[in-house]
């Protein structure tokens, strides 16, 4: 049951961020647990372990890092996607 829940409270905290930030999160239910649990180990690192702790994530570091996550990886995936672009309009 540990396991279920730990799934379950890191794709509310990726599903969080993505909202929060107003960015999509690429892969679904997946890529928010992804995003929830890197997220929770970056706010870790960042801020420590403090706060309410739900499921084994202390959810405010959490929620931060998975914000931090989730800005980072949008702006990669729109500098990858304007490079795709450019490459198909030079001729």
């Amino acid at each position: 049951m540990g396991i279920i829940w730990m799934l379950i409270v890191g794709g509310i905290i990726g599903w969080l961020a993505g909202l929060l930030t107003g960015r999509d999160i690429p892969g679904g239910i997946i890529g928010n647990i992804i995003a929830g649990f890197i997220g929770s180990w970056l706010g870790g690192l960042i801020l420590g372990s403090w706060g309410p702790v739900i499921g084994g994530f202390a959810i405010i570091p959490a929620i931060i890092g998975s914000i931090v996550l989730v800005l980072i990886v949008s702006f990669i995936l729109r500098k990858m996607g304007q490079n795709k672009n450019h490459g198909r309009h030079a001729k």
